[in-house]
C-alpha cells in the first residue's frame, strides 16, 4: 500500500473522538486506509442493500450483528443510523475511536455529522494521490501524475489502461451516486455536462453559458454542479471578497478534483498533454490540488481563494491563514520576470488597502522547477516546485 500523508491526523483523531469519519469521493483509497491502519476493526459495507437496509430499518440488530469497534463503509446509504450511533456512544462516551465512519458523498453526510453526531466526530477528509505521496513511493514523475491522475489503484496496476478505468468509473459513478443524489431523467444529459464542464475546468463558472452548451437551464446546471460537489467530484474555489481598492469579479473558479480524470474526459494522450491548449488549466488544477491534499494531511488551517479584478490583474490562489502566500500556477520549467507581474500588482494593492490579512505575502509560481531560487536577482517572488508546497503552505 503507498503510504497517505493523512495517517498521523487520522491516529490522531481516534484517540480524541469515540467516532472518525473520512469522506472522501470513490476509490480514493479510504476503505484500503482504515483496514490497513485498524486491522482488528470489524468491518461492514452499507453498498451492500442488505446491510444499508438493516442499518436504515433496525438499527439494534445492525449493532448487534456489527459490534464496535467496527469500520461502516459509504454511511450514507443508512441516514437513519446516525441518531442510533448517537445512542450507543453516549453509552460509552469516553470510549475513544469506537466507530470508523466513510462515505463518498459529501453535504448529505456532513449534515448527518452535524446534525447526530457533533462534538462526538473527527472528520477528515481523502482526496486522491498526491504528487507528495507518489514521490515518497518512487511512483511516476509530474507529467505521469498529471495525466493519470491520482486514483490509487491506477497506481498499484502501473498497466492498467487509465482510458478503461475513467469508462469504468464515469458509468459507476453515474448509476451509483447520480441517480441518488439527483432524480436525473436522462443520464447521457448529465454525462454531456461533465464533458462540457472539463472544457472549462479553471475557468468562472458561468451557468447560463453551460447550459446553453448542453441545451438545458441555468437552474438545471446549478444543481447538478451541486451533485459533482457532493460526490466529491469538483471544488469551487472562491474569489478574495475582501477589499484591496478595486472591484472584484464575484464568480467561483469550477476544478475538477483529479486531473486524470479531466485529461481523459478532453481526450488527452499524455504525448500530446505538453502540446494541448488545456495543459496550463490542467497543471493549476493540479496545483490547488496538491495545496488542499498536503493542507489537509498536514492539519494545517488554510484557506483558499483567486483574486481577479476589472483591471485585469488576476492571481491565482491567495492562500491565507498564518500569513498571506500568493501563487501563480504555471506550466513551464523556468518562469520569467513577465510571469511575476499580478503577484507583484497585488502585493502592492494589498500594501495599499484596507485588508491586513493580505499584508506583506510571499510571492510564488508553482511550476516544474526541481529547485526552489528566485525569479530574478533581488526579486520578492520565488519559482518552486510541487515538492516545496508543504514548506510554502507552513
Amino acid at each position: 500500500m503507498i503510504a497517505r500523508a493523512g495517517i498521523d491526523t487520522l491516529k490522531e483523531l481516534i484517540r480524541f473522538f469515540p467516532a472518525v469519519a473520512l469522506v472522501g469521493a470513490r476509490q480514493t483509497g479510504k476503505t484500503t486506509l482504515v483496514q490497513a491502519i485498524f486491522p482488528d476493526y470489524s468491518y461492514v459495507s452499507l453498498d451492500v442493500p442488505s446491510e444499508a437496509a438493516l442499518a436504515e430499518h433496525d438499527p439494534d440488530a445492525f449493532f448487534a450483528l456489527h459490534p464496535a469497534p467496527v469500520i461502516i463503509d459509504e454511511v450514507q446509504y443508512a441516514p437513519g443510523l446516525f441518531r442510533h450511533l448517537k445512542v450507543q456512544i453516549d453509552a460509552s462516551r469516553h470510549e475513544m475511536g469506537r466507530f470508523i465512519l466513510t462515505g463518498s458523498q459529501k453535504f448529505g453526510l456532513m449534515k448527518s455529522l452535524s446534525d447526530s453526531l457533533a462534538g462526538r466526530v473527527g472528520i477528515l477528509s481523502l482526496e486522491g494521490l498526491s504528487f507528495a505521496e507518489l514521490q515518497a513511493a518512487h511512483l511516476g514523475g509530474v507529467r505521469s501524475w498529471l495525466h493519470r491522475g491520482g486514483f490509487p489503484e491506477l497506481w498499484r496496476l502501473p498497466e492498467f489502461p487509465a482510458r478503461q478505468f475513467y469508462a469504468s468509473y464515469l458509468a459507476t459513478y453515474l448509476e451509483r451516486d447520480v441517480r441518488q443524489l439527483l432524480n436525473v431523467g436522462d443520464l447521457r444529459d448529465f454525462e454531456r455536462f461533465i464533458r462540457v464542464l472539463a472544457q472549462r475546468h479553471g475557468q468562472q463558472l458561468d451557468y447560463s453559458a453551460i447550459a446553453n452548451g448542453i441545451g438545458v437551464g441555468a437552474r438545471t446546471v446549478k444543481a447538478w454542479i451541486s451533485v459533482l460537489e457532493a460526490s466529491n467530484q469538483i471544488f469551487l474555489l472562491e474569489p478574495w471578497h475582501g477589499n484591496v481598492g478595486k472591484r472584484i469579479l464575484k464568480k467561483p473558479k469550477v476544478y475538477f478534483a483529479d486531473s486524470g480524470l479531466v485529461c481523459w474526459l478532453l481526450g488527452i494522450e499524455a504525448e500530446s498533454l505538453d502540446h494541448s491548449p488545456f495543459v496550463g488549466p490542467i497543471w493549476e488544477g493540479a496545483v490547488y490540488a496538491e495545496l488542499r491534499r498536503q493542507a489537509g494531511a498536514h492539519g494545517l488551517n488554510r484557506s483558499f481563494y483567486y483574486y481577479r479584478d476589472n483591471e485585469g490583474t488576476e492571481v491565482d490562489f491567495l492562500v491565507l491563514g498564518g500569513g498571506a502566500r500568493f501563487v501563480e500556477a504555471k506550466w513551464t520549467q523556468y518562469p520569467t520576470t513577465s510571469d511575476t507581474r499580478n503577484l507583484k500588482r497585488l502585493a502592492e494593492l494589498a500594501h495599499g488597502g484596507s485588508s491586513p490579512e493580505l499584508r506583506d505575502p510571499t510571492l510564488w509560481i508553482l511550476c516544474r522547477t526541481e529547485q526552489t531560487y528566485p525569479v530574478q536577482s533581488g526579486a520578492l517572488v520565488s519559482a518552486a516546485g510541487l515538492s516545496s508546497i508543504r514548506e510554502i503552505l507552513t
